[in-house]
């Protein structure tokens, strides 16, 4: 028989369930299951002293067992879940659950398993509603930002993570040993989705793992994550970069809007804001004027090439008071605090931005330096010319200006719904966290 999903019992005559038990009430005349599976719940109601095979079955059952459910579905206006309740003629036992090792939410006289003791037990704690639907939402997303680039001509490419130089610098690298010689894994596939341009691509993305060897112990840091990268080909400047972006970001979350925006309120206490377009676009040095002005926040005169993590917290109050909108375009930062591989003006002001949201940096963007004795010397500049030599190749035999972005689906994740890194990935890593 075909199994059908808690979403989508009706009544009927003959009706297969499956899922885990996440509630059960075993009284001497009556049993009452509720079965959980990733669509939705329903309650089974078993009608003790009937059938010997039945009452076995409910007497071993415990929270989080695995089962299917063969039986009658019966419309009931005295059923909160949905209406119906499964009066079973069979009930399989699949799996049975010893106690379970946390507590996944607050209860009486037990307060919730804090992250780190839940993720020790991941597996049991991506179980509950908040946390699949935090997964089903971040398939939207990703699957809206797909189907935007496809539609205008984008290919997905699947670009190394094992690579023989550091995609940005020489720090924050994971070194491996690669046979005879040293590997890193990619920090980005920045220098490969040039290498696309250079090949005539002109459009492309990539949905993949990004490393990271930062010491950081923070709520948004990570050492591996899932990054969005794409790039593109006879752009005229940046601003052709940040305009894709915006319309992006804006067709996924109505995307994530209509198919979850109800259920993350509901569930996450989160609402869900489309934004509209234009973003608001502000200079990196008009921004900490503001700052200043509005907040009283003074920056330390060194850091003032780039955005430190409290003006990004700022930013958000002021983007809301003076646009109403959670986007914020930061441009015009220090080349010294920009790759070597940003194209620059004639003052040597990098090409790109910073799209800051709800406070929290996701992404940098820019056109790329895609003349070869230029993107050369500002190599030279880092003293990187012999770490990315094969790097520089790429644009020896023409290549078109262009430009792109990179975004981190764990942490837009993370923004959309208010948690914690640690909470908006599948696994966490980080410098003390490899298991499981």
């Amino acid at each position: 028989m075909e199994r059908t999903y808690a979403a989508d019992v009706r009544s009927a005559e003959q009706i297969k369930v499956c899922g885990f038990v996440e509630n059960i009430r075993n009284k001497s005349k009556m049993a009452f299951i509720v079965l959980k599976d990733i669509t939705s719940k329903v309650q089974i109601t078993v009608e003790k002293g009937e059938n010997e095979a039945l009452d076995n079955a409910v007497n071993q059952l415990t929270l989080d067992s695995v089962i299917t459910v063969v039986g009658k579905a019966v419309e009931s206006e005295y059923v909160k879940l949905g209406g119906v309740e499964i009066y079973p003629r069979e009930i399989i036992i699949h799996s049975i659950a010893a106690p379970l090792p946390i507590d996944r939410e607050a209860r009486k006289g037990h307060e919730r398993s804090s992250i780190d003791q839940r993720i020790d037990y991941r597996w049991v704690d991506l179980r509950t509603e908040a946390n699949q639907l935090l997964f089903k939402v971040q398939t939207v997303l990703v699957g809206a930002m797909r189907e935007f680039l496809l539609e205008r001509r984008f290919m997905e490419i699947h670009t190394p993570k094992l690579i023989g130089a550091a995609s940005e610098s020489g720090a924050d690298v994971f070194e491996v040993k690669y046979f005879d010689r040293k590997a890193y894994l990619a920090q980005s596939p920045q220098f490969y989705k040039q290498m696309a341009m250079a090949s005539g691509f002109e459009r492309i993305f990539e949905v993949g793992p990004v490393f990271r060897a930062e010491k950081s112990f923070t709520s948004k840091h990570t050492t591996e994550f899932s990054g969005f990268d794409l790039e593109f080909s006879f752009i005229e400047s940046f601003r052709d970069v940040m305009a894709l972006q915006q319309e992006l970001l804006t067709f996924a979350l109505s995307k994530v809007k209509a198919a979850y925006g109800e259920d993350i309120e509901r569930v996450f206490g989160m609402p869900l804001t489309v934004p509209t377009t234009p973003f608001p676009v502000v200079k990196l040095r008009d921004l900490y004027d503001a700052l200043e002005k509005e907040f009283g926040y003074v920056a330390p005169e060194e850091e003032k090439g780039d955005l430190t993590t409290e003006a990004e917290r700022l930013s958000y109050d002021w983007v809301k008071k003076h646009y109403n909108h959670e986007f914020l375009f930061v441009t015009d930062y220090s080349a010294e605090k920009r790759a070597f591989y940003h194209m620059r003006d004639e003052n040597g002001v990098p090409q790109g931005y910073d799209l800051i949201w709800r406070g929290v940096e996701i992404t940098t963007g820019a056109q790329r330096e895609h003349r070869y004795e230029v993107l050369k010397a500002q190599a030279q500049e880092r003293g990187l010319e012999e770490d990315v030599k094969f790097y520089l190749e790429f644009f020896k035999y023409g290549c078109p200006p262009h430009g792109g972005f990179g975004l981190g689906i764990d942490r837009l994740t993370m923004l959309l719904l208010g948690l914690t890194i640690k909470d908006a990935m599948f696994l966490f890593r980080s410098p003390s966290r490899l298991t499981p």
